[in-house]
């Protein structure tokens, strides 16, 4: 038998070495919560295993309305367009403190529930952050009034009614169940875009120190009430550094995912700032997580109703690149906002500018949606 030169087995172990690299599974991965439910484990095993295939694509609010419509069952702006619904479905909880009905974008918390189960019964996959009102002045998320999160920390004014607020936060966590009656895994988000100002949890309203305490806080007090069905976000707005992206990080015993949230603006219109901010921050938070063994994300992003026709394969295909990110989320089609006079959608709807254009995103390998997940997400 002719024996194959060194130098050639040299070369294809190269080859092979460097092929197996670049869909190598971390096996350090592992939950923060160590009594996470085994729902909840064999999805952050399968959102580190979709990496290898590529990233899963997100819309808020996705299947209670869109543009000119409103709770229509199954409906959906995405599946309208490519005949699939989306891999990860934004929510937000924001009102739950209050015992409102609806949360802060009127969806009645009955059928956010719903809609929770239909996707989980697909494959699809949840994601929930929180505007909950400064519980200081009574106020919106927005109030950022100076030190509003040092009164909710053990020991302060408003600690309790925090509290309180966490255990209405752990009920609907644990309403969430499928037909099996087992609780559906979902991914939380909160305290998001916390390097930005504009929120009373943000960037110089509270200091690094508050924030870890009362994030450890959160994490645990939900686990003391039995919450065992939460992958833990940790959520910036734009940041331009190492040390800026970890200044309020809790720990890598406190969070799963690391990501952040950004957007095109008008002033921007051909994406060249969207583009380099998204590539440099990639940059950033891809080390850490392969340093600290995360998983990241683009949990926020878009461009307001979507000038340019191809700004799917032109823009944000190109702003996420090579990485290997978990998921992007776009956020919601609100439509038609009377108030600003102006359209609000992040997402293409039948017969819009950029519809073509997301149809060849959506063709793309490396774009993941509910059908390409569905064999991979289903326990």
């Amino acid at each position: 038998m002719q024996k194959t030169p060194l130098f050639l087995i040299i070369i294809a172990f190269i080859g092979i070495s460097c092929s197996t690299k670049a869909t190598t599974i971390d096996t350090n991965l592992s939950l923060s919560d160590k009594k996470a439910t085994k729902e909840t484990t064999v999805l952050y095993k399968k959102l580190q295993q979709l990496t290898t295939k590529g990233y899963m694509f997100g819309h808020q609010d996705d299947l209670a309305y869109g543009v000119n419509w409103k709770y229509q069952p199954l409906r959906s702006d995405i599946k309208d367009v490519v005949g699939d619904y989306p891999a990860v479905y934004g929510w937000d909880i924001a009102g739950l403190e209050k015992d409102d009905a609806n949360n802060i974008d009127g969806i009645p918390f009955t059928k956010m529930k719903q809609y929770i189960k239909e996707a989980n019964e697909r494959g699809g996959i949840s994601t929930i952050s929180w505007h909950f009102d400064n519980p200081e002045t009574g106020k919106n998320a927005w109030d950022n009034t100076p030190n509003s999160l040092k009164t909710i920390l053990p020991g302060e004014k408003n600690h309790i009614k925090f509290t309180l607020w966490l255990d209405k936060a752990a009920s609907f966590f644990l309403s969430l169940k499928d037909k099996k009656g087992k609780n559906i895994p979902v991914l939380f988000r909160p305290y998001h875009e916390l390097t930005g100002g504009w929120f009373w949890w943000g960037k110089g309203n509270c200091t690094p120190e508050e924030f870890k305490t009362i994030w450890k806080f959160t994490f645990e007090y939900l686990q003391k009430k039995g919450v065992h069905n939460l992958i833990y976000v940790y959520n910036t707005s734009s940041f331009n550094s190492k040390e800026a992206f970890l200044e309020n990080y809790p720990g890598d015993d406190y969070a799963d995912i690391l990501s952040f949230d950004t957007y095109q603006n008008n002033d921007d219109k051909n994406g060249e700032k969207f583009i380099a901010e998204v590539q440099s921050q990639l940059k950033i938070i891809d080390k850490i997580a392969q340093k600290n063994h995360k998983l990241i994300a683009l949990a926020e992003a878009g461009y307001e109703a979507i000038p340019d026709p191809k700004w799917w394969t032109g823009t944000f295909s190109k702003a996420i690149g090579d990485y290997k990110i978990s998921y992007a989320l776009l956020w919601r089609n609100h439509g038609w906002q009377e108030k600003e006079q102006k359209m609000h959608y992040y997402a293409p709807y039948s017969g819009q500018v950029s519809e073509k254009d997301f149809v060849e995103f959506y063709n793309l390998d490396k774009t993941l949606f509910e059908k390409d997940i569905k064999k991979t997400t289903n326990n």
